[in-house]
This record gives structure tokens, sequence and C-alpha cells, in this order.
């Protein structure tokens, strides 16, 4: 098992979208395409139900090259952004590990509604979790500062995202080192199982055709 080392991170320094993306797909898919495989067997295992890997294609960009790249792991074979999904991607600075319900989810709001009422279950995940409102940005808050308003925005506002999970920086271990990795992620995804849980069963009632 490979971990990510500094050049990986620093492929989002390359100029140009064509060489951006050949250095995502040498250096960063290979990588992905590896966890990935750890991962859907670990969580199909784990949830008693088959999931699938997307390695992210950027296929939409035609000037501005990305500016991080990830791995998603959903129950749909066909795609994931419109599904809560499982995420391990990097940006120039972190790697990050997301449970993450993006603006295309359908039944978003009915998704906010259990998060509202299991609120203080994910208010008590572990202090090195982290919440983000839009996986377009780097920024994230730890765990501790969520506020009911945050749930409440991700139900109200159409482009709102929720995603919980955490951050490792380029010299943490747990990213350099591939076991030690593969065991991160195992551990924070076992961890975030519930809420995914929780998420289809709010889905189920608005499903998604």
């Amino acid at each position: 098992m490979h971990g990510f080392t500094r050049d990986d991170f620093k492929t989002f320094e390359i100029d140009g979208l064509k060489e951006r993306m050949q250095a995502i797909q040498e250096r960063i898919q290979p990588k992905f395409a590896e966890i990935g495989s750890e991962l859907v067997d670990y969580l199909s295992a784990q949830l008693g139900n088959e999931v699938y890997l997307h390695i992210a294609k950027h296929a939409r960009r035609t000037i501005n090259p990305p500016d991080d790249t990830w791995l998603a792991i959903s129950d749909n074979k066909r795609g994931y952004k419109m599904h809560p999904h499982f995420q391990i991607g990097l940006f120039d600075d972190h790697l990050f590990m997301w449970l993450a319900c993006i603006y295309e989810l359908k039944g978003k709001a009915e998704i906010a509604t259990s998060y509202m009422e299991h609120f203080n279950d994910i208010k008590h995940l572990p202090d090195e979790f982290v919440i983000s409102m839009d996986h377009m940005k780097k920024d994230a808050f730890p765990i501790k500062e969520l506020d009911i308003k945050h749930l409440e925005r991700f139900r109200d506002v159409k482009k709102a995202e929720f995603l919980i999970g955490r951050h490792l920086q380029v010299n943490d271990a747990r990213t350099t080192n591939g076991d030690k990795l593969l065991t991160t992620a195992k551990d924070t995804f076992k961890t975030l199982i519930p809420f995914y849980q929780l998420a289809l069963t709010s889905i189920n009632k608005h499903p998604i055709k």
C-alpha cells in the first residue's frame, strides 16, 4: 500500500490543465485505485451491501486545472454526487477523508433534518474530526464548533453542503505511510457509517430516480 508523497501534493502547483491532469493520472490515480479497492471491500463488508469506487475524472474542465482530486465510494455504480458517499482526496496542503453530502444530493432536507435530530451524536465524534460546508474549498472547522445553524443552512440553502471527516497534513505519517493511511481511512469511515446509514434511511423517504 502506497502513501502520498510531497510530490503528489506538488501536483497542484503544475501549470496548465493538460499538464496537471497528466500528473494526477500518473502520480495520484494509481494510488486512489489501490486504496479505493481495499476500502470498497472493507465498506461492503461493514455495510452488508455492495459499494462502488469512482475516481474523479475532471472531465468537465476545459481551461482551469483542478485544485484538488479525489476518489469517492457510493452504493450506486453509475455515480456518487447524488448520493451520500465517502471520499478521500488531496488539496496541495492536506489530505481529506469525508462522509460527503454535496449539493447535487436529492433528499437533502430530509438528511439535514435527521442530522439535526442526532445533533448531539455528531457533536460527540472524536475531537480530530472536522466539518466542511463546501467541498470546493479547503476550509474546515473543528467538530466542537458545529452549531445547529450549520445544519439549518444545509437544509435550507440549495447549494449548501455538509461533509464530516478528517484532514491530514502533508507530512503526517498517516498520509505518507500507506498502511497507516488505510488503517486511518477504515477507522474514519467506520466511525461515520452510522451517519451514512442515517442519510440513506432519510433518502428512502425521498427516493432518487
